[in-house]
């Protein structure tokens, strides 16, 4: 089976897994990686940004490598191959899983219980949950269903379109060391930069084009455009910024503003000013979006690997 074949049905088979089923519930293998990194940095850490290059360097670099063993290990063999590319995306993309959480939390809003909402809200972002009120916490909820969408959907599907079942094993792997030690605190400001590096270039074009796709599948497409032109770059993320902008526009809602983490208080910037406040509705309107974010991504990673193959096939090479 061609290997354009292969992603095609591999990807279809693994986001159709992920909807019926979302995260594997025990044994996750991100969660091993993560196990795995971190006992590496506690061999490895160092207050130096070399050490923590060579950190990246050998949990990212080693899981690509484990993968592409994988692929090769199924090569000619189709069904193999497929049910590896299915399993792999299915284990690294968290669309379903991302909906149930947000979904938990507003459902804690609309039940009036702040309590339970900021007991939830770690499970979808690093914020301080006990700086925030309801408005604060369905903001933050919002971001990150826009942020994790390119993050645990669209970018994994673009690096698989990419370079198969190692380029999705390598972003999710890249993803997953930003959240472990790419932050800006005093124990990984050096030690991390690397790692968060890695992530601005990997997450570049997943960013671009799940803002992109917001502006197709979002109830204000002119609104999208519009806020993803004129706020992204304020924004202190080069990829979160174009994301949470669109997202904004296209729900009609006010992003950005201040928020804790760590302790730490940042003032960001507002994005799509013109909008109002989010609403605990919302939420249930990001999710929405999210989704058929998440399914048009599939189409076009699926349609961009085959139209690849056909002109390869077309020049005489292989696909």
């Amino acid at each position: 089976m061609r290997t354009d074949r292969v992603y095609a049905c591999g990807a279809a088979a693994g986001i159709l897994v992920d909807l019926l089923l979302g995260d594997p519930r025990r044994g996750h293998p991100v969660a091993a990686f993560g196990r795995a990194a971190g006992a590496v940095e506690r061999a490895l850490w160092r207050d130096h940004r070399g050490w923590g290059a060579l950190h990246t360097a050998v949990c990212a670099g080693g899981a690509a490598a484990g993968a592409a063993l994988a692929a090769r290990a199924v090569r000619g063999h189709g069904p193999a191959a497929v049910a590896l590319t299915a399993a792999t995306v299915w284990s690294v993309v968290g669309g379903t899983s991302l909906g149930r959480e947000a979904r938990a939390v507003a459902g804690a809003l609309a039940a009036g219980d702040l309590e339970v909402a900021r007991e939830r809200l770690p499970h979808l972002c690093g914020r301080d949950p006990q700086a925030l009120d309801g408005p604060g916490i369905a903001r933050a909820v919002v971001e990150s269903v826009a942020e994790n969408t390119s993050d645990a959907v669209v970018g994994a599907l673009v690096w698989g379109a990419l370079g198969g079942v190692p380029g999705l094993v390598a972003f999710r792997a890249a993803n997953t060391l930003d959240a472990m030690v790419g932050h800006r605190s005093p124990r990984y400001r050096r030690f991390g930069w690397a790692s968060a590096r890695l992530d601005d270039v990997v997450g570049y074009p997943g960013a671009r084009l799940t803002a992109a796709l917001a502006v197709v599948a979002g109830d204000d497409r002119r609104g999208a455009a519009r806020a993803w032109r004129a706020d992204a770059h304020r924004h202190p993320s080069p990829n979160a910024g174009p994301v949470e902008a669109a997202f904004a526009g296209a729900l009609g809602v006010r992003l950005g503003g201040s928020l804790s983490y760590g302790g730490r208080v940042e003032h960001r910037p507002v994005l799509n000013g013109e909008g109002r406040a989010v609403e605990v509705a919302d939420v249930e309107r990001a999710v929405r979006l999210s989704r058929r974010v998440g399914l048009l991504a599939l189409a076009v990673c699926v349609g961009g690997r085959m139209a690849y193959g056909a002109v390869r096939r077309r020049k005489g090479g292989r696909s």
